[in-house]
């Protein structure tokens, strides 16, 4: 699938994504001509999927972040959709993901502090629809955050 020259690239890209072609090939030991192929290659197969921005939101003012496990009340058919178009319009919900097993959502929530979480969790959280059971675990430190591939 990959060959030593697309992990070169790959490797040096995922450590600074908004590295120049001229020294992203050199780093990975091509020209810039076929490391643009290359790259090119690499997004039109979808393993390369964009360039994003990461924002401290600590450095916004906020300082809390909750993981809620939620399990939801399954007796209608359609409830995982409702609760996550409900989920959406929240803006404090950075996350939403889904499982199998005995939680079904978990939502990642940043506030400004606990005060601000706890109206959050009762005016927004509590209200939306199907749940039947929910976890609140509240974030202390982030021991390992790295979406670095071993490449």
């Amino acid at each position: 699938m990959l060959d030593d020259l697309d992990r070169r690239i790959l490797r040096n890209l995922q450590h600074e994504p908004g590295i120049p072609v001229g020294d992203l090939a050199e780093a990975a030991g091509t020209t810039p001509a076929v490391c643009s192929r290359r790259l090119a290659r690499l997004r039109d197969r979808r393993i390369v999927i964009g360039q994003e921005a990461i924002i401290d939101w600590r450095r916004l003012g906020y300082e809390v972040l909750v993981s809620l496990r939620i399990t939801l009340d399954k007796a209608q058919s359609n409830v995982f959709d409702i609760f996550i178009r409900e989920a959406r319009k929240i803006p404090e919900v950075l996350e939403i993901q889904t499982f199998l097993g005995q939680v079904d959502i978990r939502l990642g929530i940043i506030a400004r502090d606990m005060a601000h979480y706890q109206t959050l969790y009762r005016s927004r959280i509590l209200t939306l629809p199907h749940i039947a059971d929910i976890e609140a675990l509240v974030h202390v430190a982030a021991i390992k955050d790295d979406e670095t591939l071993p490449l």
